[in-house]
């Protein structure tokens, strides 16, 4: 992320601090609490309430500006969701990858429905980085065919775009979902729907580099 003055104007620490936390949190399975003894060690008074601040002001902005220097996706898309508690509730995180397990696109949804799948749809139509997708692998959920079938008449999607119900397709999403459960868990929950989305978009982003789907950035390397 390229460091501005405007984009870190009040904040009293260093901005190379400030994205390390950051990155550190939406990286790696650790907490604001571990972070904060983190900077202790490092002789930086550091509260965990600060990092949490950090988090929902830059981990959108790293998302925002990581997106059009990603590498275009494949033509055969994988969607699935996987469950995130927010608060006492359960909420849904729709993702979509491609064959070679590259995500595309992602949305926190309160709701597991047509509404939502065709949402889902909108928003990964919109992505700079996709290629018009061929086929669109999801399993057996009954929303699927009527958000498909209505996006199709809607001309979100292409006419020759074909709905594959198969589940041993969904494979390499699922694996994909492992990495982001695990930074949940290491979170605990989340308190509110919308600090929820603001961090998921740094995690997501994130992995996205970890993959090197980033232009010109291996896997391995920091921001």
């Amino acid at each position: 992320m390229k460091q501005t003055k405007s984009s870190f104007k009040w904040r009293h620490f260093e901005p190379t601090v400030i994205l390390l936390c950051v990155r550190w949190y939406c990286r790696y399975q650790l907490s604001y609490r571990d972070l904060e003894e983190m900077m202790s060690e490092r002789g930086l008074s550091v509260d965990h309430t600060t990092v949490w601040r950090w988090v929902q002001r830059y981990a959108p902005e790293i998302n925002k500006r990581m997106r059009p220097h990603l590498k275009m996706s494949g033509t055969s898309y994988r969607l699935d969701e996987t469950y995130e508690k927010v608060g006492t509730e359960w909420k849904y995180l729709y993702r979509a990858v491609d064959s070679a397990g590259d995500t595309i696109e992602f949305m926190l949804s309160a709701k597991r429905d047509v509404s939502a799948a065709k949402r889902f749809f909108r928003k990964l139509m919109r992505a700079d980085h996709r290629r018009l997708p061929f086929t669109i692998g999801t399993d057996k959920h009954a929303s699927y065919p009527e958000a498909f079938a209505a996006s199709v008449k809607e001309k979100v999607l292409t006419f020759d775009c074909t709905l594959r119900r198969v589940k041993y397709l969904n494979n390499v999403i699922e694996q994909d979902h492992r990495a982001i459960r695990k930074r949940w868990r290491a979170a605990q929950c989340f308190r509110s729907f919308h600090t929820a989305e603001r961090a998921i978009e740094g995690i997501e982003s994130m992995h996205m580099m970890r993959k090197g789907q980033v232009k010109r950035l291996g896997g391995r390397d920091a921001m």
